[in-house]
Parts: C-alpha cells; structure tokens; sequence
C-alpha cells in the first residue's frame, strides 16, 4: 500500500481514464459489471475523508453478499450503511429529473457496503480514490424497503458494530435524495456514452461515516419498520 503523498498525481479526468483501465482488465478476466457506486454524496463522508465532491466507480457481481453474510479476504476494510436502487428500466441522460429516476426504480434497498483501499490508511486524494474505483469492495444486500422511489430520502437508519450505535441519518443525507445520486450518475456516464440498464445496482452513497471492520466484527444497519441487513467478518 502507498502514502498519498507517494502515489502519482492525477487530474480527475485522467483518473476515470486509469479506472476505465482497470475495469477493462477486470472484464477481461471474466468479471462483470452489476453496477455502480457512489462516493461522499453524503456531508458526513466528506468530512471524514476530507473530500468535497462525488465520484463513482463500477460495481462487479462477484461484490455482491446476501444480508448476513460471513466474509473474508480484504485489507483494511470499511462498512457504511447505504440505500439501494436496482433499477427496473433502462435510463440515461445529463438532464434526468427525479420523477424520471424514480420510474426507472424496481426497487429500494437497505444495503452495507464495504470499501477497501490500496492507500494506507485511506490517505487520498480525491482524484487516486476515483483511480482506484472509489474504494468499492463488496455489496451486502438487504430486504426492500417496501418504499416509494420518490420518497426514499425520508427513510431512517441507525448504524451499529458489535451492538454499539455509530450513527443515524435519513436517506436525504445522500445528498439530498439518494435518487439525486442516481441523475448525476447518469450526466457523468453519457460523457461516456454510456447509460444505466435494468437489473443494474447504485449504491447512492454512505448515510454515516464509516467504521473499520475487523476481525469478528459484526456491522448492522437497521431501517424504518424493522428492515435491517448485517455482515460479519471472519476471525
């Protein structure tokens, strides 16, 4: 693992150009792609990572764990309670508005994600976190919600490890309203002439800050009317 400050300096551009790199090896190893994620849409990731944008990064099916899962492997891992999108329709454009969002929504759901990093301690810039496809590392998918698209910034979530709470927020703390994540999403892949497609997931970003999961720990994020999803990492 590498200091920031010994890593290669990028523009943004160029480091959507050096993920575009990886995620093409990534493809042509047999991976595929589910999805995407999206980082520090939220004012409280921003802070703790002392980032002041969004970015996004590929999500691969092989990330994705059911809600209790076990997992192993990982190198200094992360857990953060996010709302879910999987997509219903095909959608794509710069200038979406959020009632077209929310039509192309099947569904909300409570959802973990864990990132990991190859910068020590997770000392980046904003520009190598994008390079390296924003930290994304698994996905533990939770029940639907049972919600409507357009309503979902009003679920709440409370965060907790091993039984200790580390935070609450609604879903409007990603930026707004998760679906909002969603538009810009879009507006940035169309540069790419590219679009989001039905089945795919979006991760609309971290509600809390995220709290390191290690050996044995055990992360759960519980939702409005008792829905929750949960990890564990192996000793």
């Amino acid at each position: 693992m590498e200091g920031a400050a010994e890593g290669p300096q990028l523009t943004l551009n160029e480091a959507y150009l050096v993920q575009a790199e990886l995620t093409a090896l990534n493809l042509s190893s047999g991976r595929r792609i589910a999805g995407y994620k999206l980082g520090y849409t939220s004012l409280a990731m921003r802070r703790q990572m002392g980032i002041d944008a969004p970015n996004f990064g590929p999500l691969y099916a092989d990330m994705i764990v059911d809600s209790g899962a076990t997992v192993r492997g990982y190198t200094q891992p992360r857990v953060e309670p996010e709302i879910a999108v999987i997509l219903g329709a095909d959608i794509a454009g710069s200038r979406l508005m959020l009632p077209e969002i929310a039509d192309a929504v099947a569904g909300v759901h409570a959802c973990l994600e864990i990132v990991d990093s190859v910068w020590r301690d997770y000392r980046f810039s904003l520009e190598q976190n994008t390079a390296d496809g924003s930290s994304a590392a698994g996905v533990v998918l939770g029940p639907d919600l049972g919600v409507a698209p357009r309503e979902c910034e009003r679920v709440r979530v409370r965060f907790a490890m091993d039984g200790r709470l580390l935070g609450t927020a609604t879903g409007a703390a990603a930026g707004g309203h998760p679906l909002l994540g969603v538009a810009w999403l879009c507006a940035q892949l169309e540069k790419r002439g590219e679009g989001l497609h039905a089945g795919q997931i979006v991760l609309t970003g971290g509600l809390t800050a995220a709290a390191p999961l290690g050996d044995g720990c055990f992360a759960e994020a519980i939702y409005d009317h008792g829905a929750g999803v949960s990890v564990c990492r192996a000793e």
